[in-house]
């Protein structure tokens, strides 16, 4: 517990304080906007323990909703920055975190946003930068994959997301939830399921339940690809139809005159034309986008 001790007012997360901070304002929940506002303590310290801040961590939330995670990363962290895109958020938000310095409400669009500006201005006494959020599901992809794909200097994500999601993130070659998601998430991340949770614990209440998952920045990738552009289109190319094999599939991609050299490439790379994707690893995939990439 850092010095800016407990807040003194109620805990956000239960369905009673929930309910009057909603009717307060006249908040009524925009389904295009995935909001899920979570009423459990229990997953709340679940979410904050697993992100391992420190009293000079910075950390960046996405879509705060009415501020119940905020309120506990608050708590914890020296400086908390909550992105919030929906405009009718933003005054109940300022409101609750009204006399917490250490606490900016941003109203944009992760998406849009220079993060790379918003880590430098925010977190600039921080040691540590760390993503935590409880993510629309509708986006959770796009938002995950912009954050490692630009590379910020962060520690570690912690996300609630959908289930199944989660679990295709941090799956092994073999399975079926293993395809591209799992091997572009896997390059930038070491993934670790945190815990499984219902779909009770929101107001309103998903048809899908959720996980939390963290995703621990690596500081290099797994594998060394010549061109990494050109690598995970191969990766994605060899999952186009998950009943085909890694060479029907690719060779689509290659083009039906360079059947030899597709053939050549997998096997130089040890892997056997008749294998499917999703029997194949992140190693193996290097190798093939490599010995691709040689020949183009």
């Amino acid at each position: 517990m850092n010095d800016h001790g407990h807040i003194s007012q109620q805990e956000i997360a239960t369905p009673t304080r929930t309910q009057q901070i909603l009717k307060k304002h006249g908040f009524t929940f925009k389904k295009s906007l995935g909001q899920n506002f979570l009423i459990d303590q229990n997953i709340l310290n679940k979410i904050v323990s697993a992100a391992q801040l420190t009293e000079q961590s910075g950390v960046l939330e996405i879509g705060p909703g009415i501020g119940a995670l905020t309120q506990r990363l608050a708590e914890h962290a020296r400086k908390v920055a909550a992105v919030e895109i929906d405009q009718r958020l933003i005054p109940i938000l300022s409101e609750l975190f009204a006399d917490q310095d250490h606490v900016a409400i941003i109203h944009g669009d992760i998406l849009q946003i220079d993060v790379k500006q918003l880590i430098s201005e925010q977190f600039a006494d921080c040691a540590s930068v760390h993503v935590v959020a409880n993510l629309p599901y509708y986006i959770t992809t796009p938002i995950l994959l912009k954050l490692l794909e630009e590379r910020h200097d962060l520690s570690n994500i912690v996300v609630m997301i959908q289930k199944e999601v989660a679990e295709r993130m941090a799956a092994d070659p073999g399975g079926k939830e293993y395809g591209s998601l799992s091997i572009a998430v896997q390059y930038y991340c070491e993934p670790e399921l945190v815990t499984l949770v219902p779909h009770t614990v929101f107001i309103p209440r998903p048809n899908v339940d959720s996980a939390v998952i963290r995703l621990k920045v690596r500081s290099e990738p797994p594998v060394s690809v010549k061109d990494e552009v050109h690598f995970f289109r191969v990766v994605k190319a060899a999952f186009a139809h998950r009943r085909k094999t890694i060479y029907n599939n690719l060779a689509s991609f290659t083009g039906k005159q360079n059947k030899e050299r597709l053939t050549e490439a997998l096997l130089s790379a040890g892997v056997d034309p008749s294998r499917r994707a999703e029997t194949v690893s992140i190693e193996e995939f290097a190798l093939i986008a490599d010995a691709l990439y040689e020949n183009h």
